[in-house]
């Protein structure tokens, strides 16, 4: 008795430490396979459905479609079984990632906080744990408390606080804002390391960018660091590939909703699955979560200031415009569209690397709905993009933390074009200086004039 004691007392130290409860991906390949046809995209949509394998791109089964490339996790039990039939039905393929877990413990970072958290040594280039991001976020605020303040933003289903930033000038009068959300789906770490990359940017810059300065005294910049927190968390405890939030179904027989499906637009009527086992299953309703009512009432709240909605996902370096659930443009999309393709040349000129612009629904090929992106539109929101950052499938979501510094690097360039334009066509500070500088402009011709002609 006293041996299973202790072996019992050992598997529990271990589940406690969160060993027992890891998923593994050994083995696992992410194949990229590209249907010739019709025929070639059915199969695919039937053992993706019957298997429930994890489709990385596109993101259901029913956009598969002949001619699109699909980037698709085989679990190892099935590699050799599916790769036979794929030469079997002569649909070609080549393998991504030869091995998942190797990719991922190749990159594996330290998942417990070794030392307190400092702003001075705090690393932007690496991936941090929610302990971490908690603790940067409250040091941020007290660090820069003359531009930054912090706020509650709601509750996560397993009771976790949500945060956003506020960032701009103190003022008396209203403000315009411009809103950055980072981490809806879990596995997209990039996601939740580019927000801290772009708050410290803006924190550190903002007295010596001359744009940048003029654009706070009159826009708040709204920073939600991490959106789905107990989606995150679970990557680094149990599952590195989960993408939805943790909310129970069907009595605990499966977990989680996918945030970025679930609010208010043609909710669940395309690109989405009312199967609780699905990666894009949007909820029993609209805005049933905690994380989309938070988020939702929020910009409900705000709507009429805000200018500019970013949203930032991976992979697949894009910036996607409204919308995705109909070929149909968005009534801005003209302007939005200049917009976006100024940003996104910007972008290039730091890399060289450049995303696709466009409408969703025309630029990945397949419908969605529920999208925050969309529904920001909907409610009356001018300009409303979603970033898909790197990369193209090499390594899918389990990006390098030798990649954050340039993804970084070319995203934030990319949005500070969007808040030149700000500056540029909205502020009354810009319009004052042009009008002054105009002013001055006239006095020096005048004057010049009058000299020529005295003498």
């Amino acid at each position: 008795m006293k041996s299973v004691a202790c072996i019992i007392c050992l598997l529990g130290s271990l589940l406690h430490e969160g060993f027992g409860l890891k998923v593994q991906y050994n083995g696992d390949e992410v194949l990229k396979i590209v249907p010739q046809n019709a025929q070639h995209a059915q199969y695919l949509q039937d053992i993706t459905t019957e298997l429930l394998l994890d489709l990385w791109k596109p993101p259901t089964p029913e956009a598969i479609h002949a001619g699109g490339e699909v980037h698709l996790r085989i679990p190892s039990s099935h590699v050799n079984q599916i790769k036979d039939s794929l030469l079997q039905y002569n649909i070609p393929h080549n393998v991504l990632i030869d091995n998942v877990q190797q990719l991922v413990d190749s990159h594996k970072v330290n998942e417990k906080t070794t030392t307190k958290v400092s702003l001075e040594t705090y690393n932007y280039t690496k991936y941090h744990p929610m302990d971490e991001i908690y603790e940067w976020m409250e040091q941020i605020k007290q660090r820069h408390g003359d531009v930054v303040t912090k706020h509650y933003l709601g509750q996560t289903y397993e009771r976790r606080s949500i945060y956003y930033f506020r960032i701009g000038y103190p003022s008396d009068k209203k403000k315009k804002i411009m809103f950055v959300d980072c981490g809806f789906h879990a596995r997209e770490w990039i996601s939740v390391a580019f927000c801290q990359w772009f708050v410290n940017e803006i924190v550190s810059t903002h007295r010596s960018n001359t744009v940048l300065n003029n654009v706070l005294k009159e826009v708040d910049l709204y920073i939600v660091p991490i959106f789905n927190v107990d989606g995150y968390i679970y990557t680094w405890t149990t599952e590195r590939l989960w993408r939805k939030n943790r909310a129970p179904f069907n009595n605990g027989s499966c977990y989680g909703v996918d945030l970025n499906r679930n609010f208010d637009v043609q909710w669940c009527t395309i690109g989405a699955s009312k199967d609780c086992n699905s990666n894009t299953f949007c909820g029993p309703s609209a805005t049933s979560e905690p994380e989309t009512k938070a988020l939702s009432g929020l910009i409900e709240a705000i709507k009429q200031d805000i200018i500019f909605y970013l949203t930032i996902h991976s992979y697949g370096k894009m910036i996607l415009l409204p919308y995705g659930y109909t070929l149909n443009l968005s009534k801005d999309h003209d302007l939005m569209m200049e917009v976006g393709k100024r940003a996104n040349a910007k972008m290039k000129e730091k890399h060289n690397n450049e995303y696709d612009v466009g409408a969703s629904s025309h630029v990945i090929g397949y419908f969605d709905s529920g999208s925050s992106g969309d529904w920001a539109t909907d409610i009356g929101i001018k300009f409303s993009y979603t970033f898909e950052l790197r990369d193209n499938g090499t390594y899918g979501f389990v990006l390098p933390e030798d990649q954050i510094k340039p993804t970084c690097e070319e995203t934030t360039t990319a949005i500070m074009s969007m808040v030149e334009y700000v500056n540029e066509k909205y502020l009354e500070n810009n319009a004052v200086v042009i009008r002054s500088l105009s002013i001055n402009v006239l006095l020096a011709i005048a004057m010049c004039l009058h000299s020529t002609l005295s003498s």
